[in-house]
């Protein structure tokens, strides 16, 4: 239940459970914090509240605290309180104090059932109302302090056993006693009076006026011992609602889901597409497009593109699994599974934009989802080991989908600002600016620490593109990677200063056409610096990557001709120290770069100060060489060192201390 616990030398001593990501989770929701926690309750191991994304880089165990629920149940966020947690049968947590009280309306056995996992919801319309499950649903509008019956006895009067189970029950009269609970719970997204209920003895129940009165809408096929294991209202029509059904208890372990679309009246069963032994645990509609359903199932995650009937494998690279549940939250399709942790996809927007017509396009630039101004990390400590068990974040940038309909080459894609100006270029032509082997030269530590290669793929196919919302980066004689590393995804530095919140335009050229979307690009809600105050730093750090630019052409022309064996002695000497002026110049260009791209805060006085220095020693030294060029290598044919070379021609570079 708690995980694995390993020995590599033949069990003379064993490692912790903590080496590897095996939560098992039964359902999982999240908050309206930004980055938004996701939770759940997990197996013998307490409750989870986790960060979808870090600001150290990647998601650890930094990120992650109990919020007093029991292992097994819902948890509910309050939806006007961000500080306070709902879990279990009830419990009440306080982020900021660290209290839990239980609330639970029964706190001695009696009339009323509970299970392991109780349905607990906000009302996703008047928000500061919670229900809870039992045999009767119960509503809290004061935070547990009291609570209100609002059904009868949802389940069935008896259970009916099956013929295997009959002879236990004679055994033992009262424990054949019906034993059902309201499993499943779906308060309207649209309509607060609506409620939808299924037990765990195979009922669904329907109330239009807040639980004054219930209508029995099961479908017909179901018979006792079918488990409904998850409702969901829809956010479209609320006459429409999504049943998972499992039949574990009846050695049945195909799937089952049904579909109404006229409040229960008639019901259809939507399992087209879904294999043998892919149980259905929870099916969800997608809260923007009408019709896209995902399935949650004991072998992985499905999708369907038309309201259920049928079904395709979302699998890519999740492992083959138990999922629980599943919730979306903005473009995040977020799971619960029971036995492999918590996963997120990231930015299913292309789902919802979908169509049949796409497949058939030789090219498709999918419209992206506004890109948030996230930093990558602003850890500033040392790296966790890489065998430390961490979630990903998700990507620091705009994800860009497009597809192919066959291989194309070349592609591009290019960012223009609103006033039609170039931003970044990437082609599929484009090399990787270091190779393997150079990288193994320059590093002192392994490669496994550093961020792969993004290459703009050219393949027949969907495609998934990362702009990291920056310019082009400057170019530097040395580059580096921080000391706060993560694990195959340290990128390098220094890298372009991030574009301004505003709108973008997308093209991509394909195939000779040009495809076009618009990105909106908004800033980090938790960074106060006024838009102004983020202009100066952009202006800044483009003027320090214009004369990064300029002083690396300037070197490449000293180094190149450096390499002349024809030139004379003293020349030979006037060479070796423009090269070494030259490539300190870049260096505290680099450095004052960093300075003023590290946070997102105008530049101080003192940084803006520096920058004029720089840019008043960058002129004499350029016009120094300028003269040296024009008196005393006018017979020299000055040829600039590629850039392949450049920074493995460092020989003449003298260490110097930080200023």
């Amino acid at each position: 239940d708690q995980g694995t616990i390993v020995s590599l030398n033949g069990g003379q001593s064993w490692s912790s459970w903590y080496n590897q990501p095996t939560a098992q989770f039964y359902h999982v929701i999240t908050d309206n914090r930004f980055p938004y926690w996701v939770y759940g309750g997990q197996q013998e191991s307490g409750s989870v509240g986790i960060e979808s994304r870090s600001d150290d880089g990647s998601i650890s165990f930094r990120n992650w605290h109990p919020v007093g629920a029991e292992e097994y149940g819902y948890i509910a966020p309050d939806p006007l309180h961000p500080d306070l947690i709902y879990g279990g049968k009830a419990s009440r947590f306080n982020w900021v104090t660290g209290d839990v009280q239980d609330i639970g309306p029964q706190l001695l056995h009696g009339k009323y059932r509970f299970v392991r996992t109780m349905p607990l919801l906000f009302s996703p319309v008047a928000p500061h109302i919670l229900y809870l499950g039992s045999n009767v649903l119960f509503k809290t509008t004061n935070g547990g302090t009291s609570w209100q019956i609002i059904s009868p006895d949802l389940t069935r009067e008896h259970w009916a056993m099956p013929s295997v189970i009959e002879p236990f029950e004679s055994q033992d009269p009262e424990k054949g006693q019906h034993r059902g609970v309201i499993y499943a719970l779906a308060p309207s997204p649209e309509d607060v009076n609506l409620i939808w209920a299924g037990t765990d003895d195979g009922l669904i129940h329907l109330t239009h006026d807040g639980g004054a009165h219930w209508q029995n809408v099961t479908p017909p096929e179901l018979t006792p011992w079918s488990k409904v294991s998850q409702v969901d209202a829809s956010h479209f029509d609320t006459r429409t609602v999504y049943a998972a059904i499992n039949r574990f208890r009846l050695d049945d372990l195909r799937p089952h889901a049904y579909r109404t679309h006229d409040s229960g009246k008639t019901w259809k069963e939507i399992v087209n597409g879904l294999p043998d032994r892919a149980v259905v645990n929870a099916v969800r509609e997608d809260p923007q497009r009408q019709g896209l359903l995902f399935a949650a199932t004991e072998i992985g995650v499905f999708v369907s593109f038309d309201d259920g009937d049928n079904w395709q494998a979302l699998q890519l690279n999740l492992p083959v699994t138990s999922v629980r549940d599943l919730v979306i939250h903005d473009t995040d399709l977020v799971i619960g599974t029971h036995g492999r942790s918590f996963w997120i996809l990231d930015d299913i927007t292309p789902l919802r934009q979908m169509t049949p017509e796409f497949a058939q396009a030789k090219a498709h630039l999918f419209a992206p989802e506004r890109a948030i101004r996230w930093r990558w990390s602003r850890n500033t400590d040392t790296p966790l080991p890489p065998e430390v068990p961490v979630g990903q974040n998700p990507p620091d940038g705009a994800i860009l989908h497009y597809s192919l309909g066959e291989e194309t080459a070349p592609v591009t894609i290019e960012i223009f600002d609103s006033t039609n100006k170039l931003v970044r270029r990437y082609s599929s032509e484009d090399k990787p600016p270091v190779t393997e082997e150079q990288l193994e030269k320059q590093l002192d530590v392994p490669t496994y620490w550093v961020r792969p290669w993004q290459a703009l793929s050219t393949r027949r196919g969907f495609h998934r593109f990362v702009w990291d919302l920056r310019y082009e980066p400057p170019k530097a004689i040395r580059h580096e990677y921080p000391i706060a590393a993560i694990y195959r995804d340290t990128p390098r530095d220094p890298r372009g200063a991030l574009v301004l919140p505003g709108r973008y335009t997308l093209k991509l050229t394909a195939g000779g056409r040009i495809h076009s979307q618009a990105l909106t690009v908004i800033l980090d809600p938790r960074i106060k610096t006024p838009i102004s105050g983020l202009q100066q730093q952009v202006t800044l750090l483009l003027d320090l990557s214009a004369l990064m630019r300029q002083d690396y052409d300037a070197l490449a022309e000293v180094r190149g001709v450096g390499r002349d064996p024809h030139l004379a002695a003293d020349l030979k000497k006037s060479v070796e120290t423009f090269d070494h002026r030259f490539t300190e110049l870049n260096r505290d260009l680099a450095h004052v770069y960093g300075v003023i791209e590290g946070s997102d805060n105008a530049p101080t006085t003192q940084a803006a100060a520096a920058v004029a220095d720089l840019k008043k020693e960058s002129q004499e030294r350029l016009g120094e060489w300028a003269k040296l060029k024009r008196e005393k290598l006018g017979n020299f044919a000055i040829r600039p060192l590629p850039d392949s070379e450049m920074e493995s021609s460092q020989s003449s570079d003298k260490d110097r201390d930080e200023p």
